[in-house]
């Protein structure tokens, strides 16, 4: 049974007191047991927060009190487990990390495409459609046909815009990441950059996945999400990925049954890119995490 509830968002908004926002938004946040990442920036938030309804609600009543996060909208979903253990609010420059200044959501941006629209443009052999998602994300799930820009970085995005995508020509280009804010900014960047007809999925792929019926999505794989749950499905049910205890990459049930795969140790992903120094110092830290795992099983009997 469900017990959490997952609450996804962002907002770009004016925000030159962020600084801040921090302590009332933690205190607020550990008031109502609510745990996960919040980040402020003077370009507004970006966050997800898991919790109760009760005490997801009111952590965003606090935010949208300010007139500045009034319109604040949330992709929710739900998790059996707690998606996060800690509650973090942090302060940095951009609330997503493009690295490209003068970029402003608020003064231009693409245009908005609903999930109930998407398959549409997806289908117009007109459209160049790219991912802006990095690499391990893209590699276990994406839209069919969605060019993919094999970047580690969001950082690397405009470079790849650039040298993909010939303003001049002015194509059609549509725009999709996991929750929508990474669209905002590069469809803003290629704008600038000349291109005339850019869109992008409204609510990213989240929204798709939970408002497009499963029958008729063109959604191929699963959905990399960045907490505990690792990956969801249609309608947002959690997904059948791990991430690999050496990388932090990924793992599929497929993977795991690789004569290359040692759990806690290497991946398919990361094999060559770990020495066997690190191969064994994984190898050590796993023993140990399984260890406390049975002890905490024990302890639990015990009290039973």
């Amino acid at each position: 049974m469900d017990k959490y509830l997952v609450a996804a968002f962002y907002k770009f908004a004016a925000l030159p007191d962020f600084e801040d926002w921090r302590e009332p938004l933690l205190e607020c946040c550990v008031n109502n047991d609510v745990r996960g990442s919040l980040l402020l920036a003077p370009e507004g938030i970006n966050g997800t927060l898991a919790g109760s309804a009760e005490g997801i609600q009111r952590v965003l009543a606090l935010l949208r009190a300010d007139e500045r996060f009034a319109g604040l909208k949330t992709k929710e979903s739900t998790a059996t487990s707690p998606p996060f253990q800690r509650m973090k609010v942090r302060l940095k420059r951009e609330i997503v990390t493009m690295g490209v200044p003068a970029i402003d959501p608020n003064e231009i941006v693409g245009t908005y495409v609903a999930p109930e629209d998407w398959n549409a443009l997806l289908e117009d052999p007109d459209v160049i459609v790219v991912d802006a998602r990095n690499d391990y994300e893209v590699a276990i799930g994406s839209f069919k046909g969605a060019r993919n820009p094999a970047i580690k970085t969001f950082r690397e995005f405009p470079r790849w815009l650039l040298g993909e995508i010939e303003a001049k020509e002015q194509p059609k280009v549509a725009m999709f990441c996991t929750g929508g804010i990474r669209c905002e900014k590069s469809t803003a960047f290629l704008k600038q950059a000349g291109v005339e007809e850019v869109f992008h999925l409204e609510g990213g792929i989240l929204k798709y996945l939970e408002n497009v019926p499963e029958e008729e999505s063109l959604w191929e794989g699963e959905c990399f999400v960045f907490d505990q749950r690792v990956s969801v499905c249609h309608g947002l049910r959690e997904g059948s990925y791990e991430l690999c205890h050496a990388c932090g990459d990924p793992v599929g049930v497929e993977d795991k049954l690789k004569p290359d795969f040692i759990e806690g140790v290497q991946c398919r992903g990361c094999i060559e890119r770990t020495t066997p120094l690190q191969k064994e110092k994984f190898a050590a830290r796993f023993a140990q995490l399984e260890l406390a795992k049975s002890r905490a099983k024990a302890n639990k009997r015990e009290e039973l």
